[in-house]
């Protein structure tokens, strides 16, 4: 009687190891034959030691004259009437340079959207990509995506990414403005771009 019980207690313990052991080779087969992504060895894409780059460059936001840099493309019915000009929301594709001059040397474009997304005080949501010509970067973006009050003298926005050469990036900006044309809504806005990437 004693033998047919541990008999019975192993063939049990048998039989739950091998339902649990085939349940668990089932599930990672299901996982593994639906899944869309997958864990990657960074030295496999050939990132190795993260570096700390400085830029330095100057954005040339042209709103007048026949042939502006950045344009309104859509406005809400109170835009107009708003201390803020809350709702108005414009397309870039802004000169970047080494100096505050426009006829400086063109390292490449500012390509994107701002709006005006406060009502209690003037500030910009910026999403836009440096889009760089020049050197070692050119063909290489940094993305930005932050708040910009423009009336502060310095600002501060997060780089969200990047490609070529920024690719992963990961920082910070800061935006200066140099010059702003009440009359004509021109400006000149210095930045530098605090980024890491590999």
């Amino acid at each position: 009687m004693a033998k047919n019980l541990r008999n019975t207690s192993t063939i049990t313990s048998l039989a739950t190891f091998f339902f649990f052991f085939f349940l668990i080779l089932a599930a990672n087969a299901d996982e593994n034959s639906n899944s869309f992504s997958r864990k990657l060895s960074p030295k496999k894409l050939g990132l190795k030691r993260e570096k700390l780059s400085h830029l330095h460059f100057y954005f040339h936001d042209i709103v007048s004259g026949k042939n502006p840099t950045a344009v309104r493309v859509a406005e809400a019915q109170t835009t107009n009437t708003s201390a803020t000009r809350f709702g108005f929301v414009a397309v870039m594709d802004d000169p970047l340079t080494v100096g505050p001059e426009l006829s400086s040397k063109r390292v490449g474009s500012t390509q994107g959207i701002y709006a005006s997304a406060s009502q209690s005080g003037f500030a910009l949501l910026m999403a836009f990509n440096f889009v760089f010509t020049e050197g070692k970067y050119n063909g290489s973006t940094l993305s930005i995506l932050g708040r910009n009050p423009p009336f502060s003298a310095v600002r501060e926005m997060p780089i969200v990414g990047g490609s070529g050469v920024f690719r992963f990036a990961r920082g910070y900006v800061q935006a200066r403005t140099v010059s702003f044309d009440l009359k004509t809504g021109d400006a000149v806005v210095e930045y530098n771009a605090y980024a890491l990437h590999y």
